[in-house]
């Protein structure tokens, strides 16, 4: 198993480069693991999982073995450029690789918000959970990354429950909420995180909507009209209330709204043109909450009299700093969980080793029990004899079995692997380890769904 990451998050890149990197990512992972090189060799890719949220872009990736870790990251660098519109180079350039244990601890800092724009997010270990979700519905996934991510998410849980970062309960749309509720004070609106009064339009029926809609309930607003440009407005308000509204309807809305909050990032974009035409002169003031990654409300409306336009940029330059001592209590957890994940991933680099000595074992003990069957019968003393023998090899595999879990646990499965050799003419073949792995692989994908996800 070699695991690595691709990372492009807001803390490296700008918003609109991660937003142009993600097109088509449901696309890349059915490509790479499907592509043969021009030699016709396999693909370099065993599995992955794709996390893209509104201020990131990550690949976690399982190579099939250490020497195909850069062919693999080209295949998805060249599928990333051919499917987003960039340039290899410039897709190149902005993912940062994470090898080793730097990928789980990257993937635990995410789930639990500490890498988030909104330090301690909410919304991120439900983002981190449909990631691995998604990828075993597509069959994209492998043991080792599903055991990654739930870890994963255990962190997050974990974090959550026994550090004040969870309790904060903060989240990038509560953040805007407060913006927007501070914007309404200045003007006529009531001062606090109240939006009571207010009559808001919401775009689109994601999990981001969703939050949106909850946390606008939350501060009094009960004038909540929702549009989506694919039509299941009807079917989101039908379980959550809310308003739906159609093309002929949204611009009726728009005219009376003094909050829009776009969540959907679909292709049809609210243009400065757009609003004005919905707009009169006894509109009164607007704020405009653009949370879409790929942007639901064009830039330039901000330039509209009466137009505040706040964006996940405004959004993470207004989050409140976390307490330094909650933040070293998470990462500490987050360090923790790191070094658990890794001792129990070295745990099981020497299975097939171990496995390897008890066939061979089993194989000398059979043979020889063959051997006392023919001499003696079946006898009760041979039955005897059998127990006995069996009793006695699995006495004498205990000692091998528990140095094999010690070793790799320590990181020297090399030792072992070594030993074996020289002691029992017993040779594991990296490779012919992938190639079983591989098999018992596909025979998770070929089965029922569930099977990859308790694997």
């Amino acid at each position: 198993m070699v695991l690595f990451s691709l990372v492009a998050s807001h803390s490296s890149i700008d918003l609109e480069t991660v937003a142009r990197l993600s097109a088509g990512a449901a696309a890349v992972g059915a490509e790479v693991l499907g592509h043969e090189d021009s030699a016709g060799h396999g693909a370099h890719v065993a599995g992955l999982v794709t996390l893209a949220t509104c201020n990131r872009f990550e690949l976690y990736v399982h190579a099939r073995s250490a020497e195909d870790v850069e062919a693999a990251r080209s295949s998805l660098v060249e599928s990333i450029s051919r499917h987003s519109g960039l340039a290899e180079p410039l897709v190149s350039q902005a993912f940062s690789t994470l090898e080793r244990d730097a990928v789980p601890r990257h993937l635990f800092a995410v789930s639990t918000g500490l890498e988030s724009a909104v330090v301690g997010e909410r919304e991120i270990a439900g983002q981190v959970r449909r990631a691995l979700s998604t990828a075993q519905d597509q069959g994209t996934t492998t043991p080792a990354l599903v055991r990654l991510f739930q870890a994963a998410a255990k962190t997050a849980k974990d974090v959550g429950a026994q550090t004040a970062l969870g309790r904060r309960g903060m989240s990038i749309v509560s953040v805007a909420l407060d913006l927007a509720a501070e914007l309404r004070a200045g003007t006529d609106g009531p001062t606090g995180r109240s939006l009571a009064g207010a009559s808001a339009v919401l775009f689109g029926t994601g999990a981001y909507a969703g939050a949106a809609m909850a946390q606008l309930a939350q501060r009094g607003c009960t004038d909540i009209s929702v549009y989506s440009s694919t039509g299941r407005a009807e079917t989101f308000t039908a379980s959550r209330g809310g308003t739906a509204l159609d093309e002929l309807s949204l611009a009726q809305a728009v005219a009376r709204a003094s909050l829009l909050v776009g969540c959907s990032g679909s292709d049809h974009q609210l243009s400065s043109r757009d609003l004005a035409r919905m707009r009169h002169d006894g509109s009164g003031q607007l704020t405009a909450i653009d949370l879409a990654l790929t942007h639901d409300f064009a830039p330039d409306i901000a330039e509209l009299p009466g137009v505040d336009l706040l964006t996940l940029e405004t959004v993470r330059q207004a989050a409140p700093a976390e307490q330094e001592s909650t933040l070293v209590e998470a990462s500490s957890m987050v360090a923790d969980a790191t070094r658990s994940f890794e001792q129990s991933q070295n745990s099981r680099a020497l299975d097939h080793a171990i496995v390897a000595l008890r066939r061979h074992t089993m194989a000398v003990l059979d043979d020889e029990l063959a051997k006392v069957r023919k001499q003696h019968g079946c006898g009760a003393a041979t039955a005897e004899v059998e127990l006995a023998m069996r009793r006695m090899v699995k006495q004498l595999l205990h000692v091998p079995t528990v140095r094999a879990k010690e070793l790799a646990s320590a990181g020297d499965a090399g030792s072992y692997l070594a030993a074996l050799d020289a002691l029992y003419g017993i040779k594991i073949e990296p490779g012919a380890i992938g190639a079983a792995a591989e098999q018992s692989l596909s025979t998770r994908r070929r089965g029922p769904g569930t099977e990859a996800a308790s694997a």
